[in-house]
């Protein structure tokens, strides 16, 4: 009789467990509050370690159709005067960290469609308020499910982690962001340099560039959250604008709803407890300072997944996943927190830390540290690379 696992929350994380569990022969059902399976209209950023993960699935030409890869990044002041830049593998390059940006809708279609092709069931408008260590979970409607494992993947406000007392501390930093998809805009956008990651700094303010494919560009608007006018939503326009005079043009082009959203890092005392499992922003959120809040988050999932099919959901099999997993977790958390708040430093300060010669290749293996580890059980796997045209 087959394995069967319950999983609670369809984002990326919960996508990633339920389709490798059943591509490995279990049954799974996974569950989500809201009334459809969709995801907000913003960018998201992949390195080549959530590649290999969209690669093992089987859906990593859908993921990324249609991004050519991210060249380098530049840092600007809001005159674009150059501070650090960082250079990216090439696209169809045999080594080194390869950067990639795709809508979030698009990378989660493809994470559902491997999932749905596996035969993974799917509930919506299912509202989990708890799991219990035995393996079941409790629904607001009353209902109990129960599994050989339950996953918790139900995001930076997890019940299933609440419920099983695991959180060891939450803290909201004081930045956050309104993150948003626009229209590319000819003649201006489809310069060689805007194939790269743009980043312009004013004040404590950050503006973040992607492209993402030829129809749209992500934009990511950083500020505290006591500016007022930063984090106010609708995106004051007006104000961003005069911030970064540069590209008060492109900014003035963002009329969708918006949301702001604090940034938050999440640590548990241990990320499972019985039969239950607790992985991605539930169990270590962290700021986009090295932009692998998703891409660590589906490693874990996908580790996760390969190593209790490979040995079944016992404790010893939980305990052999978060220590395998944990320790790069909480490096990338780390350097995330480390890389992220730099915008309340002065400029010069910024770019002493990136560029000083005792300890430049040394912070630069740091961030890029976490491209580089393998999920288990694709050891053998060979690099992702798009198909030929």
């Amino acid at each position: 009789m087959a394995m069967h696992a319950e999983v609670v929350g369809a984002g990326f994380v919960g996508l990633t467990v339920a389709a490798r569990l059943a591509q490995q022969g279990w049954t799974v059902r996974v569950h989500e509050r809201a009334r459809e399976i969709r995801a907000f209209g913003a960018g998201i950023w992949l390195w080549d370690n959530g590649a290999e993960v969209l690669h093992a699935l089987g859906c990593a030409d859908e993921a990324l159709r249609g991004c050519g890869g991210i060249p380098r990044m530049w840092n600007m002041d809001k005159r674009e005067r150059m501070i650090h830049e960082i250079p990216f593998a090439p696209l169809r390059s045999d080594s080194g960290p390869r950067m990639f940006c795709v809508t979030r809708q698009q990378l989660l279609m493809a994470l559902y469609h491997a999932a749905a092709r596996a035969g993974v069931e799917f509930v919506v408008s299912s509202h989990v308020l708890r799991a219990s260590p035995d393996g079941a979970i409790e629904t607001e409607d009353g209902r109990v499910y129960r599994g050989d494992l339950v996953v918790g993947a139900d995001g930076v406000n997890s019940k299933v982690r609440d419920s099983l007392g695991l959180t060891r501390e939450r803290r909201e930093h004081i930045d956050g962001a309104i993150r948003v998809l626009v229209n590319h805009v000819p003649g201006r956008t489809d310069k060689p340099e805007w194939s790269h990651l743009l980043e312009w700094w004013s004040g404590s303010r950050r503006i973040l560039y992607s492209p993402c494919d030829s129809e749209v560009f992500y934009f990511c608007f950083a500020a505290q959250r006591r500016d007022s006018r930063g984090s106010r939503t609708p995106l004051d326009v007006e104000s961003w604008g005069a911030s970064f005079p540069t590209i008060a043009d492109l900014i003035a082009r963002v009329r969708e709803p918006t949301r702001y959203d604090a940034f938050e890092t999440v640590k548990l005392h241990k990320w499972h407890k019985g039969r239950v499992a607790v992985v991605g922003d539930s169990a270590h959120s962290m700021p986009p300072g090295l932009g692998q809040g998703c891409g660590m988050g589906i490693v874990n999932g996908l580790s996760l997944a390969n190593l209790v099919a490979e040995r079944g959901p016992g404790a010893g099999t939980l305990d052999a996943w978060e220590r395998l997993n944990r320790p790069i977790t909480e490096h990338t958390q780390l350097w995330s927190s480390i890389s992220w708040p730099k915008s309340r430093w002065p400029l010069w300060g910024v770019k002493l830390f990136y560029d000083f010669p005792l300890w430049q290749g040394w912070v630069r293996n740091q961030r890029s540290r976490t491209a580089r580890f393998r999920p288990y059980g694709t050891e053998a796997l060979a690099r992702w690379k798009p198909e030929v045209a």
